[in-house]
């Protein structure tokens, strides 16, 4: 049966017509059904396709399993029909798991290949990777930096699911929800709500993203302002288990000491605690937990919801605001 798969993402008119086109087969390159309990996904003669094998590894912990499949996706495969997905001229040089966000680093002849290669290539590590236990998603770099599209957008973190069958117009679909931001207020040592309402956004975006983005932008209220530091970008934000891992770049750790180090944490833990589907989350700087964020807060630690830092009159103040519009 043919499957058509796409990658789920934020694109611009002429990536979104680049990637619709692609067909991404999962057959069998001649072989019998898969009956292995592991696969890896490799790319058919023409890298127009991807193509599932079967694959017996000889180990079956994640820290043997992710070299051995990392090993098999730049290996050339069995089969005259089938190429590997990690092209020759492009090496994986390191890759680490910080708990269950996989991290990838490739050099810099990644940036070589072609859109349609690279989709496809991206498509089939993530998936291969995702199948062991204890990676549930899986980030790229090139050299240090986060993997960008063309436009220079970080692509961020992927899972299974960001490669859905048969989108149709679930493609670029506008949705709107409401959501619920906290911000500084004009001195730094509280937190303001600021409720929005008819946030309109692709259907492409996860929400725990959406907000992250909201927030680096700035509030939309008068005399609150944003608490985290400026210029700061997101690298990755992904949610497993009711944990969302949030990754910033260095920017973060510039110290402001207008605002409060407990306002800059609670101002991301809290608007992404609104979210049913989060109830603790961690920060780190490109992806590093170790250390603490200024003098107290462990970049290690989960951090629950807190509303103690929130400004009740602030809050009164927005919420009159979202009435009167």
């Amino acid at each position: 049966m043919i499957k058509r798969y796409i990658l789920v993402q934020h694109f611009l008119p002429q990536q979104f017509l680049l990637l619709i086109s692609l067909l991404l087969l999962l057959t069998g390159c001649g072989q019998e059904e898969v009956s292995s309990e592991y696969h890896i996904e490799y790319l058919n003669k023409e890298k127009t396709k991807i193509i599932k094998m079967p694959y017996e590894p000889q180990a079956d912990s994640v820290e043997e399993l992710i070299p051995q499949f990392l090993a098999m996706l730049s290996s050339d495969p069995d089969s005259v029909e089938c190429r590997k997905p990690i092209p020759n001229d492009v090496e994986v040089t390191d890759y680490s798991l910080d708990g269950a966000l996989l991290s990838i680093y490739f050099d810099s002849d990644y940036n070589n290949m072609n859109a349609v290669e690279e989709v496809l290539c991206r498509a089939a590590v993530v998936r291969t990777m995702t199948q062991i236990d204890g990676v549930d998603c899986v980030t790229f770099y090139v050299g240090e930096s986060p993997l960008s599209d063309a436009d220079g957008n970080i692509i961020g973190s992927m899972n299974e699911e960001s490669f859905i069958e048969n989108p149709g117009e679930q493609i670029n679909s506008i949705q709107n929800t409401s959501l619920t931001l906290y911000f500084s207020n004009e001195e730094g040592n509280g937190l303001v709500k600021e409720i929005r309402e008819d946030v309109y956004y692709s259907g492409n975006i996860s929400l725990e993203k959406l907000i992250m983005e909201q927030l680096l932008e700035g509030p939309q209220m008068e005399g609150i302002k944003s608490a985290i530091p400026e210029g700061t970008k997101l690298l990755t934000v992904s949610v497993v288990e009711g944990v969302c891992y949030v990754s910033l770049d260095g920017t973060f750790r510039n110290q402001d000491y207008q605002v409060s180090e407990a306002v800059v944490i609670y101002s991301i833990v809290n608007s992404l605690t609104e979210l049913p589907t989060i109830s603790k989350v961690q920060i780190s700087v490109k992806g590093d937990t170790s250390g603490v964020y200024r003098d107290t807060f462990e970049l290690s630690h989960m951090y629950d919801r807190n509303l103690d830092y929130v400004v009740s009159e602030a809050v009164l103040r927005t919420e009159e605001a979202t009435e009167e519009e």
